[in-house]
């Protein structure tokens, strides 16, 4: 650029790392119109949907609070200072605060600059907001930018906007070679397969199921076929629903019979790795419901990068695909999927040619076209106007992919958390008072503090909670009786003179994991001090389940103080006694320690497994690790979910098993044996087995709904035969948190060893 009138844009919408389409694109223009047009200084002005923001590379000068209207104010503010010649602004309804978006106008009409708007979005219906939001941007725009004749057509004929004021521009595409996809293959694992590829952010409108569902039937002609899923679900409906889709999508694949022919790559990439993607993929396909979709950045992705394109007719598709440059199928439709796919497949020279064709109509479309355009359209508005290296690919095999973990919410431990400890129950999410504290959640939640303190994710808040947890314990230890009461009124009245067993043996596996684990130069020495008044008590006790909790208290004790030998002495005491009671009731069909299921069963093999590797005792490590195969398999519903033996009668030895009331504490119990035995043997089956149990907590189970609730970050109190209980108690949000952290740990040391993974 010489000489140019335009020296400084800045480019306004969501920005990476936020992950959207919209912040794909913006950081893709900046990158085209400042790498083309280097005198230009250019920067962003992102759109945060979160109070914390996001950890933004330096082109971002200044950041919008999606909700609140006065932070648009102050952007335009800032831009008016800052002597901007003209704004790039994308516009999309769902990423501005207001009504339709509608706080994007109180920048607009601030502003004291041109104004060039993107419309992502031209609805052809739109409600009475709707309307009135991008009639105005368009008003207060000095130009407005799409890029389909229908959304040009639309903006006339329905929102009246000038045709003389409208520039039809292209979605961007990266400039890549073409290229023969089988070169690219054998890093993904697929090499001398034939590969179809959908990517972009999951959602229900994205019609995925109808591809799965289509094929069995492509097996059928290509035993070899392969379908890519490449994407994490979307933020938001993460935000309101969980991984319940992508979760639904896996289990369709299982019901099928097609897993080893699926590979679902959950996350959201960035373009270098796209490419990478794109290049091995033979077809691409689309399979959107939902026809009112005016741009669709990964259709134009697939095509310029010169792709056989498979899809349903929503309106870019229509358009780009005209006159045989891809293939229409009608929506919802798995047999028409099935049949045009397979005919790509087994076309080569139709496939080869439909390729071409694409990639030389793309060339028009490279980001470098994208910004000259886009350059043009900035300086028509100063003619009118009145008064970096690529990161190297993270690849996984089809036996290498594991699925994300869902965000730390710590707000309903927060909220169920006063002065006093942690209150037992909820009456949805509301604390209910009347119901009190008891030491086992108490104890619950000082363990889950270490843990996330271990994890890097306490803080300060973290700190305040369990000196809160603590004390609560503290207060709970009766020191003359050596044991911990359990029940506390919301008066502050202690309702028992001794508490449960398994209180008592909680209570000691909490404080063993403050002393071998938290890194607070206070926490590990007062819990060893109530932790060696406390020991000896645990001899007194009948419960398996208090031996059990017990023994996973010592076995955290010995990471830090391992020549302590009373607790050696009581390890080695607790263990004889499972396998003795083991030895007394097991049977070829029941090889269990007790002739019922019951509660927190699964950490009896967990503390066999535990102590018998820690100590040596073979004999203790074989009995936990073959406990916990046939508990597993006693678990596991014939379409292979996690299935908790339920409360409501629990599972007898020679009776029927109780499926519901299943409680969350079962599957936690389940994921941290299963982690267990996996860190001893290192067999990924049990990896696989906790992964299962964990995603009970995200809605693969018997009702096939969330019991973790992403809103509020409590867990619902239980799987009933024809609905979730709605409380979010403490027991139920502890075990989901605890099963979150434990499973963050596990993945952080295989990352720590393991890089390349």
């Amino acid at each position: 650029m010489r000489q140019s009138e335009i020296r400084k844009v800045a480019f306004v919408g969501d920005y990476l790392p936020r992950k959207c389409g919209i912040a794909t694109f913006t950081r893709d223009m900046y990158a085209s119109v400042a790498g083309r047009f280097p005198d230009a200084e250019c920067f962003v002005v992102p759109v945060n949907d979160r109070p914390e923001g996001y950890d933004y590379p330096p082109e971002v000068r200044f950041e919008i609070d999606e909700p609140d209207l006065e932070s648009y104010r102050r952007a335009a503010d800032f831009l008016n200072f800052a002597n901007t010649d003209v704004v790039c602004l994308q516009h999309e309804y769902g990423i501005y605060g207001g009504p339709a978006g509608s706080h994007v106008l109180g920048l607009l009409r601030d502003l004291r600059m041109p104004v060039v708007t993107t419309f992502h979005t031209v609805l052809r219906e739109p409600d009475a907001d709707q309307r009135r939001v991008l009639t105005e941007l368009a008003i207060l725009s000095a130009r407005v930018v799409v890029m389909t004749n229908r959304a040009r057509t639309f903006l006339r004929e329905i929102y009246g906007v000038p045709e003389a004021k409208i520039d039809l521009i292209a979605h961007g595409i990266p400039d890549t070679p073409f290229v023969d996809p089988n070169a690219y293959k054998d890093q993904f694992g697929v090499e001398g397969r034939l590969v179809a590829l959908t990517f972009g952010l999951l959602s229900p409108n994205k019609g995925i199921e109808h591809m799965l569902r289509a094929v069995p039937e492509i097996l059928k002609a290509f035993p070899t076929f392969v379908y890519i899923v490449l994407g994490a679900t979307h933020p938001d409906l993460i935000r309101d629903q969980g991984e319940r889709y992508r979760l639904s999508l896996e289990r369709l694949a299982r019901d099928l019979g097609i897993r080893k022919h699926v590979i679902f790559y959950n996350r959201f990439v960035e373009l270098n790795e796209l490419t990478e993607f794109i290049r091995a993929a033979d077809v691409y396909v689309t399979p959107y419901l939902n026809p009112a979709q005016i741009t669709s950045g990964t259709l134009a992705y697939s095509f310029g990068c010169g792709k056989a394109i498979v899809s349903t007719p929503y309106w870019h598709a229509e358009e780009l695909l005209a006159d045989g440059r891809g293939v229409l199928v009608p929506f919802a439709d798995p047999r028409a999927i099935a049949r045009e796919v397979g005919g790509l497949l087994g076309d080569e020279p139709r496939r080869a040619a439909m390729c071409e064709r694409a990639y030389r109509l793309g060339r028009e479309m490279i980001w470098e076209q994208s910004a000259k355009r886009y350059m043009d359209s900035f300086q028509r508005t100063r003619l009118g106007r009145q008064d970096q290296p690529c990161k190297p690919l993270a690849v996984r095999t089809l036996a290498e992919q594991q699925a994300e973990l869902p965000d730390w919410r710590l707000d309903h431990l927060v909220r169920l958390t006063d002065a006093t400890g942690m209150l037992q129950h909820a009456t949805h999410t509301i604390p209910n008072f009347g119901e009190g504290y008891c030491t086992d959640d108490n104890a619950r939640a000082l363990l889950l503090t270490v843990l996330l303190e271990e994890l890097g994710q306490g803080g300060p808040q973290g700190h305040r909670l369990a000196t809160t947890y603590a004390a609560f314990l503290q207060a709970a230890f009766d020191r003359g009786r050596r044991r911990f009461r359990n029940f506390l009124g919301f008066d502050r009245r202690w309702l028992e003179e001794v508490g449960s067993e398994d209180s008592h043996g909680r209570a000691l596996w909490a404080l063993g994991t403050c002393v071998g684990r938290s890194r607070r130069p206070d926490l590990p020495a007062w819990a060893a001090a109530h932790f060696e008044l406390a020991l000896p008590a645990v001899l007194e006790t009948t419960s398996p389940r208090t031996w059990a909790f017990g023994l996973l208290g010592i076995r955290e004790y010995l990471r830090r103080l391992g020549g302590d030998r009373l607790a050696a002495q009581v390890r080695d005491t607790l263990t004889a006694r499972l396998l003795d009671i083991y030895d007394r009731t097991t049977t070829p069909e029941w090889p269990w320690f007790e002739e019922i299921l019951s509660y927190d069963i699964a950490r009896l093999p967990q503390a066999l497994i535990a102590s018998g590797h820690e100590s040596g005792n073979a004999r203790a490590l074989e009995v936990g690790l073959q406990t916990l195969g046939w508990l597993v398999k006693i678990q596991t519903a014939p379409q292979e979910h996690f299935r908790a033996v339920g409360s409501n009668g629990f599972y007898r030895k020679g009776l029927e098993r109780a499926r519901f009331d299943q409680q969350p504490v079962e599957a936690n119990a389940t994921v941290s044996a299963c982690l267990e035995a996996y860190r001893v043997t290192q067999d990924p089956v049990w990896m696989n087995e906790a992964r299962s149990a964990f995603e009970w907590f995200l809605g693969r189970n018997d009702l096939g709904q969330e019991l973790y609730d992403p809103a509020t970050g409590g867990c619902c109190d239980g799987l009933q035969e024809d609905r979730i209980n709605q409380n979010q108690g403490a027991e139920s949000t502890l075990a989901f948190l605890l099963s979150l952290a434990e499973m963050n740990l596990l993945e952080s040391s295989l990352a720590a060893f393991h890089p390349a993974r």
